[in-house]
């Protein structure tokens, strides 16, 4: 009876076989501790989340990993970038650079062991999935809701950041509303593809995007040294303003809780690797760069965004070549939750294969439910911006930290002592969890005394007020 064995060097990626019931090896970093059943070979569908493709009009496994690392980046990389020149200012450089540098090794791993336990469960698309294979249908119903909760205030937050964006550029020219209104129609119309692969063109838009606003930004900042010219290599600060600062940092790579999905429509899984390192060395690198270079010429008075340190015309400038990552930004997020209940619904049936009416009629029918629901919540809350921090420090933090922690201890459950390796990487992955805790805890603390703070200074429900005040 063959040894299941890693193929094409990936730890993680193994056949699976009848050797997999007698508890054998089948990788270094991850190891069965417990018989798993195995899909038999009339259940394509329980393997793969899209089944056969090899005849259906639709195809989603088509993406290359370069493609998939694009989404990636467009996914994680928005105009959030231009907060982590003001953590610098509030906890100091040397701090903040340690933190964006440190945060980024360890979303790199969390990342990695995703990939693996995709691999080690194929059936697995997103985190519901995920939580059926731990802890059953509870899990499912537990993961799923949260993921959803995510990502539809996420998709609100690029609503209304692109209603700010506008207000910014046209110096409040009408209704912060319609503003609103427009953003939800032009995200609602770039999500309609229903495959990842038509989304990673606009990805690509929307990295050239990114580089410019940052780069326009740097430079103005650069010219016009609007600060004091002074840098602090440590801060003192009260543990809520720190730790408000710090989930800036840590929320810069929440990109995790969709990349089950990214897996799932590539062509060769075994290359998302490449694609999680080709993100993890942009968005390390531009965060790194963007943070200290802003925060050296802005001074310790820098604001957040970093571009209202800026002059107005170069602000403008910055903003109007931003749309497209504000834009596709959100489209991704709204892209992965209309999927995860498109799946849901169609799984194991032709439906999802087919270009038919009504296939693409259910999709398109979830994609306007979903944009509609994310333009009332940012629209209808007053304090949204630090909802979504409650939100973030809610879900996030397990999704890019904590979870990846619980599904390397599951997969390895049984042999955390076999070896030295084993027992130091079960020392790893239990900080990691307990990180995600402390995270999500401290997050929470500070969310909920800044939402205190401001509830009172807030412009009010669906307000055409100027909202150039709510960035953050």
């Amino acid at each position: 009876m063959a040894n299941p064995r890693p193929r094409n060097g990936y730890e993680g990626e193994m056949e699976y076989n009848d050797a997999y019931d007698n508890n054998e090896k089948v990788s270094d970093d991850v190891e069965v501790g417990r018989a798993e059943p195995r899909s038999s070979a009339g259940s394509k569908e329980k393997e793969d989340p899209f089944g056969d493709e090899s005849n259906s009009e639709v195809k989603y496994r088509t993406m290359a990993w370069w493609q998939a690392g694009m989404i990636m980046i467009a996914e994680t990389v928005s105009l959030g970038i231009l907060s982590l020149p003001s953590v610098l200012a509030e906890i100091g450089i040397v701090p903040g650079v340690i933190l964006i540098l440190g945060l980024g090794i360890i979303a790199t791993y969390t990342g990695y062991v995703i990939g693996q336990f995709k691999l080690r469960y194929p059936h697995v698309h997103n985190m519901a999935d995920a939580g059926e294979v731990m802890l059953g249908p509870i899990g499912r119903e537990i993961f799923g809701a949260a993921q959803m909760m995510f990502l539809v205030f996420v998709m609100g937050s690029h609503i209304l950041t692109f209603s700010i964006m506008f207000n910014t550029v046209t110096n409040h020219g009408t209704c912060s509303i319609v503003f609103g209104f427009v953003a939800m129609l032009l995200s609602l119309i770039c999500t309609l593809p229903r495959t990842l692969l038509n989304v990673s063109y606009m990805a690509i838009a929307s990295f050239i995007s990114i580089i410019a606003a940052v780069l326009i930004t740097m430079i103005g900042v650069g010219v016009e040294r609007p600060g004091d010219g002074k840098v602090d290599v440590t801060v003192q600060s009260n543990l809520s303003k720190g730790f408000l600062a710090t989930t800036n940092i840590v929320f810069a790579y929440a990109g995790h809780v969709a990349f089950f999905s990214f897996i799932s429509e590539l062509k060769s899984p075994e290359t998302y690797p490449k694609a999680l390192f080709l993100l993890q060395g942009v968005d390390v690198s531009m965060y790194l760069i963007v943070a200290v270079v802003t925060y050296r010429y802005a001074g310790t008075d820098v604001k957040s965004p970093a571009l209202s340190s800026t002059s107005p015309l170069v602000r403008k400038i910055a903003y109007g070549i931003a749309i497209p990552t504000i834009l596709v930004a959100g489209v991704i997020n709204g892209h992965v939750a209309a999927k995860y209940i498109y799946v849901r619904l169609f799984r194991g049936t032709d439906r999802m294969s087919k270009k038919s009416w009504s296939s693409f009629g259910m999709w398109a029918l979830i994609v306007v439910i979903l944009w509609t629901i994310a333009w009332i919540i940012a629209e209808a809350i007053p304090v949204f911006n630090d909802l979504l921090g409650l939100i973030s420090a809610l879900f996030a933090s397990w999704f890019t930290y904590g979870l990846s922690g619980v599904f390397w201890l599951y997969m390895n459950r049984g042999l955390y002592f076999s070896n030295k390796r084993k027992m130091a990487l079960t020392v790893v992955n239990s900080i990691i969890f307990c990180m995600g805790a402390a995270i999500c805890g401290l997050g929470l603390y500070a969310s909920g005394k800044a939402i205190h703070e401001d509830s009172k200074s807030s412009n009010g429900s669906f307000s055409c007020a100027d909202n150039t005040k709510s960035a953050a």
